[in-house]
C-alpha cells in the first residue's frame, strides 16, 4: 500500500543495512510516521511487546527477522533455541508469532550453524511474501461478500462496513485482513463507507485504521466504541468485518477487546459478522476459545492514561480517571463460533465451524 503516494511494506531490510530490518513505529500514528531500524533479537522483541508493531501477522513476520538476526552473533543450536523462546513469549495470544517461530525452527534446525543466519533470511523473506499473497486473497474473497450485498441495492447506492481494531496493511505485510476487502471494493468504484471503532483502550481504530483508510481516500468515519449497536438498529451498518488474532478449530474467534459485545448486537439485529484471516492465524490444537485462548492482560496504564496531540501540536499523555482507582485491561476477547457469520481466508469463505474450515483445509481433518 502507500503513504503519500510512495509503496511500503510494514517491515522491510533496511537499505542501508542488510543486517536490519525496517518497522514503521506504530504508538506514533497518525501524527507522525516514524521508520525505526531494528538490528538485533532484543530490538525485535521490544519492538513487539511495546506494540511498536503489532498486528497478528506482522508481528510472526517480526518474529521471524527477530530469529534472524540472532543468528548472526550466534547460530548454535542453544542460542537458537533461547531466542525464538523468547520472542514467542512477548505477545501471548496472536497465534501467528508462535507459527512464526516454530517454522522458522523447523527449517534451520537441521541445517549447519555456519549456514543458518542466510538460511534464515530466506526463510523469514519468504514468510513475509506469503503473508502478502495471502491477503490478497482474502481481500479477493471478502469483495465477493460485498459484492452479493450490491446485487440487491440499486446502482451507487452507498453501502456502510462497520470494523473493529486494526486489521488493516498496517498490521500485515501488506494489504491487510478485514480492509483488504474494503480496499478492493474502494478501488473497484464501489460507494463504501466505513464505521471505524474508536477500540479503547489503546484506540487503534481511531488512530490507525482512520490514518490508512484516510490516506488511501476511503470515506469513513470515527464512532465511540459503543455506538455500533445504535447504528445496526437504525439500518445504517450492511456488514461487520473483523480481523482476529486466533481462530480455534471449532470457529471460535480471539479478537480486540469489544469484538464479541459487535457481535452480540450484529446477530441481534441480523448484521452479516464476518471475520478475516490468513490460515496461519487458525489454531488447529484448540477446540474451546474460552477456555483455551491465553488472554493477555496489558498494563492498566492504557486504560488510566490516554496519549495525544494537544491545540499546540505537542504529543502528549493524560490522566483520564481518578488516583486511587484501579483498572484492568484484557486485551482481546472471545466471540463464540455461533455468533460469527463465517470467516474469510485465503482459499474462500466458510462456516465458522470444523466442518467449514475442514471444507477449506482437508489436510487438517
Amino acid at each position: 500500500m502507500k503513504i503519500n503516494g510512495i509503496p511500503y511494506r510494514s517491515i522491510w531490510v533496511s537499505p542501508e543495512d542488510r543486517h536490519a530490518i525496517c518497522i514503521f513505529d506504530q504508538t506514533k500514528f497518525p501524527f507522525a510516521v516514524d521508520i525505526l531500524t531494528l538490528r538485533d533479537k532484543h530490538a525485535v522483541a521490544d519492538a513487539i511487546l511495546t506494540m511498536k508493531t503489532r498486528g497478528a501477522p506482522l508481528i510472526g513476520a517480526a518474529g521471524a527477522w527477530g530469529l534472524a538476526l540472532s543468528l548472526r552473533t550466534d547460530p548454535g543450536n542453544e542460542a537458537m533455541e533461547e531466542s525464538a523462546s523468547m520472542l514467542a513469549g512477548t505477545r501471548p495470544t496472536a497465534v501467528n508469532l508462535r507459527w512464526a517461530i516454530d517454522r522458522m525452527l523447523e527449517k534451520l534446525r537441521p541445517v549447519k550453524p555456519e549456514d543458518r543466519y542466510e538460511a534464515a533470511r530466506a526463510e523469514a523473506a519468504l514468510i513475509c511474501d506469503e503473508d502478502v499473497l495471502q491477503n490478497e486473497a482474502i481481500g479477493r474473497n471478502g469483495f465477493d461478500l460485498i459484492k452479493d450485498i450490491l446485487k440487491n441495492r440499486p446502482s451507487g447506492k452507498q453501502i456502510n462496513i462497520l470494523t473493529h481494531c486494526n486489521a488493516g496493511w498496517i498490521a500485515t505485510v501488506d494489504w491487510g485482513t478485514a480492509l483488504a476487502p474494503i480496499y478492493m471494493a474502494a478501488d473497484s468504484g464501489v460507494n463504501v463507507h466505513v464505521w471505524v471503532d474508536e477500540t479503547r483502550p489503546r484506540n487503534q481504530g481511531a488512530s490507525l485504521t482512520a490514518w490508512e483508510l484516510g490516506k488511501h481516500g476511503v470515506p469513513h468515519t470515527v464512532i465511540a466504541d459503543n455506538a455500533g449497536g445504535h447504528l445496526m438498529q437504525h439500518g445504517l451498518v450492511d456488514l461487520v468485518i473483523v480481523g482476529t488474532d486466533r481462530v480455534t478449530r471449532t470457529g471460535d474467534v480471539a479478537n480486540k477487546i469489544g469484538t464479541y459485545l459487535k457481535a452480540l448486537a450484529a446477530k441481534d439485529n441480523n448484521v452479516p459478522f464476518w471475520v478475516a484471516l490468513p490460515s496461519t492465524t487458525i489454531d488447529w490444537n484448540i477446540r474451546d476459545g474460552i477456555k483455551e485462548i491465553p488472554i493477555e492482560e496489558r498494563s492498566a496504564s492504557e486504560v488510566s492514561h490516554i496519549a495525544g496531540m494537544d491545540a499546540d501540536g505537542i504529543f502528549r499523555t493524560v490522566r483520564l480517571m481518578p488516583e486511587g482507582s484501579k483498572a484492568a485491561n484484557p486485551a482481546f476477547d472471545v466471540t463464540p463460533a455461533h455468533l460469527v457469520t463465517g470467516l474469510i481466508t485465503e482459499r474462500g469463505c466458510c462456516a465458522a465451524s470444523e466442518e467449514g474450515l475442514l471444507s477449506l483445509f482437508p489436510e487438517r481433518s
